[in-house]
């Protein structure tokens, strides 16, 4: 009998292998949803739709955008990850959703380190601070003086509360000693638009949708929030360079699928997704917005997750960053 009851178990085991082996084989035999965490318009989106239409090809089959915005990514990242880890539903998450919403929201609806399976970083990109032609300052300084001559007369608009933008603006009022108010969107697309008619008058804009504006004359460009110049833009000065020590905030995009999902399926993700972000056309559009494109290895974003968690919950809780 307990030679009986061993193989059972051992037949039970090696089924509970099998069928994630099999549902990976079998995989993709239907359209799949790939949920983006914010309103169009902005990073996230641009770069969930760029690899939906490459896998799209990859897979031979549909691959549908789903925007699904709200609390600095934190309702599409929800979703996502409640979703049936069976390959057909994957997702956007930015350093927002998965790195400073463990900080900003005390009862995150989920785990970023445990309720996903990461499949890799799709970029890296600078914010860039930006502001309407109406303030007539062109430099960093300029700025400043005329923050602290008007305290918490302007206000400053992100694509939602905790995104690397919010934490950008609070983090240059810590530096500066200066105030804004700070109006939250449900992304960039929505921000922008107000931006771009003067309801607002500054920004911490991702590079990818920024960097246009300033080169259209629209906006003006001071300053971007990476340790390095952006190849985007080689003639905005670094936050650094302006007189800020020690300013550093990059933001990330990458790509996740809830966790459980057949490895062999996030490892088939990785390698396309890696490909798609080569091809000629996806390179030099990635490069013209200043972003550096990713294609890593499943395992480092992982750690890259796991860095930042502490990393920038030590940066929101010396800012005072809220949300509201």
């Amino acid at each position: 009998m307990l030679n009986a009851n061993l193989l059972l178990r051992s037949l039970l085991a090696l089924s509970l292998v099998q069928i994630p082996v099999a549902l990976a084989q079998d995989w993709p035999n239907k359209p799949i949803r790939y949920i983006v965490p914010f309103a169009p318009g902005g990073a996230t989106d641009m770069l969930g739709r760029m690899v939906a239409q490459g896998l799209s090809k990859s897979l031979n089959q549909s691959v549908v955008v789903d925007n699904k915005a709200g609390q600095g990514g934190s309702v599409g990242s929800a979703e996502l990850a409640k979703s049936k880890p069976d390959g057909y539903t994957l997702g956007g998450g930015t350093i927002s959703s998965h790195a400073l919403n463990v900080a900003l929201y005390p009862k995150l609806p989920y785990d970023p380190s445990k309720d996903f399976a990461p499949v890799t970083l799709l970029a890296a990109l600078p914010n860039v601070l930006v502001v309407h032609p109406s303030l007539n300052v062109k430099t960093v300084p300029e700025l400043i003086a005329l923050l602290k001559a008007n305290p918490n007369k302007y206000s400053f608009g992100s694509a939602g509360n905790g995104t690397s933008q919010h934490i950008s603006g609070e983090m240059f009022k810590l530096a500066t000693g200066t105030q804004m108010q700070h109006v939250p969107y449900r992304g960039s697309g929505p921000m922008m638009a107000d931006l771009l008619g003067g309801t607002i008058q500054i920004s911490f804009e991702n590079s990818n949708t920024a960097i246009p504006q300033v080169t259209g004359k629209k906006l003006i460009g001071l300053a971007v929030t990476s340790a390095k110049r952006s190849k985007a833009a080689p003639e905005l000065p670094t936050l650094q360079e302006a007189g800020l020590d020690g300013f550093e905030l990059s933001s990330w995009q990458a790509m996740f699928a809830p966790a459980g999902t057949p490895p062999a399926i996030v490892s088939r993700l990785q390698r396309d997704v890696a490909e798609i972000l080569k091809q000629p056309e996806n390179a030099k559009r990635l490069a013209e917005m200043g972003l550096e494109p990713g294609g890593g290895k499943s395992e480092e974003l992982a750690a890259l997750i796991a860095t930042d968690i502490p990393r920038l919950g030590e940066v929101v809780r010396r800012s005072g960053a809220k949300v509201d």
